[in-house]
């Protein structure tokens, strides 16, 4: 800060240390609790990796290049806060107010910022003479610009206004986000959520949209001067046909042939289908289905039945496979970020006569996706973007995995 860098603090790092354990304290109710003040405290450069400093008041405060990958500032106060350069990895932020904060460069891949308050503001302090003055940064109070939020969660996030050139938000859920004359020029925004977000007189010239999902949101007065918006995914229909017949009665076509052996009903064979007004497909028997690049975004397909499916470049971004059998099912290309497939089973398909086919995910992008106690022995991941992915309890014998 520049205008009043008289009123920054320096506390040794014993004090540092005493605070956040009496903070600690405060927040688990135990005697000898204290609510943090780090307000115009400089911070900078410190190692503070997993700290809980939920409720903490760090108005004002100095952050610059501080260590907070995997920090707890969840309902924080962070007005006004220099956080060029922090590294807030998987940070938990949370409805912090984070008014007037710079974050550039900073690196919030796999943050939580859901609710938090991205708008501009400007801290007024009272000097000597009575009158007020603005406290200002080095850099663009309410500034984004450069910073990395792969995969962050800014979901209703309130970001009027704000200055974000050139930062990446790939994979990011900005659903329900307000972004109402943002600046996004030359932003990455590829595989972004923006369901039902404001972009009235949003500035995105020049930014990449690709495969960005669009859902409701309102971009008729945004600025979309050379925008990448290839492979956008917007509004489903209310109803997807099949050669004249609704997508609900061609799947029950297919369960009757599944549970029939194949003497009653019609096997699917489809591609490029919109299943996303199904919404909801829990427990249904797909066995075999073959629907390559259709889209499954969101849809709920916990324990369903999908064994030896084809679903080749498919879009199942965001969807429930939870305890979902995928055995033997060809995922080549499919896009799978942050999809939920805890428990599911990924091992090969018998066939008979000891054959077997394995479940193949070559070249599949698996960004933040949990697959958390899966079974995917012997399944084939070469090539896939495994970046973020939760393997905690998986069974992985024999599967092909890329190091």
């Amino acid at each position: 800060m520049s205008a009043a860098t008289q009123l920054i603090r320096k506390l040794d790092i014993g004090a540092i240390m005493a605070a956040i354990e009496a903070h600690g304290r405060y927040l688990s109710r135990r005697g000898g609790g204290k609510r943090a003040n780090f307000s115009y405290v400089d911070l900078s450069h410190m190692a503070l990796d997993g700290a809980d400093l939920s409720e903490a008041d760090l108005t004002g405060a100095q952050l610059v290049a501080t260590g907070l990958n995997g920090a707890r500032l969840m309902r924080a106060t962070l007005f006004g806060c220099d956080l060029r350069d922090a590294d807030l990895r998987e940070a938990d932020l949370t409805q912090a107010d984070l008014r007037g904060v710079c974050l550039r460069g900073a690196n919030l891949s796999g943050a939580q910022l859901a609710g938090c308050d991205l708008r501009e503001g400007r801290i007024a302090l009272q000097g000597n003479s009575q009158e007020f003055r603005i406290l200002k940064h080095d850099r663009r109070a309410g500034e984004l610009d450069y910073a990395i939020l792969q995969g962050a969660n800014l979901a209703g996030a309130h970001m009027t206004g704000a200055h974000a050139l050139a930062a990446d938000f790939t994979d990011a859920d900005l659903s329900g986000a307000c972004l109402n004359g943002a600046k996004l020029n030359n932003a990455v925004l590829d595989g972004a959520n923006l369901t039902g977000a404001n972009l009235f007189h949003t500035d995105l010239a020049g930014a990449s949209l690709k495969n960005a999902v669009v859902t409701g949101a309102n971009i008729q007065d945004a600025n979309l001067d050379k925008v990448d918006m290839s492979e956008v995914l917007r509004a489903p229909p209310p109803i997807f046909y099949i050669d004249d017949q609704p997508l609900g009665e061609v799947i029950g076509e297919h369960e009757r042939f599944c549970e029939t052996d194949g003497a009653e009903g019609v096997a699917m064979k489809v591609s490029r289908v919109d299943f996303r007004p199904m919404r909801q497909m829990r427990r249904r028997k797909l066995t075999g289905m073959s629907a390559p690049r259709s889209v499954f975004f969101g849809v709920n397909l916990e324990g369903a039945e999908m064994q030896g499916c084809d679903l080749t470049d498919a879009d199942l971004r965001s969807t429930v496979l939870k305890d979902a059998d995928l055995r033997g099912a060809k995922l080549v290309g499919a896009l799978l970020n942050k999809a939920d497939l805890r428990g599911a089973k990924l091992g090969p398909l018998m066939i008979g006569d000891g054959r077997f086919i394995r479940t193949d995910l070559t070249r599949a992008v698996l960004r933040g996706a949990d697959l958390r106690d899966c079974d995917a022995r012997r399944a084939r991941f070469l090539e896939a973007d495994l970046h973020g992915v939760r393997f905690d309890g998986a069974d992985l014998a024999g599967a092909e995995l890329e190091t």
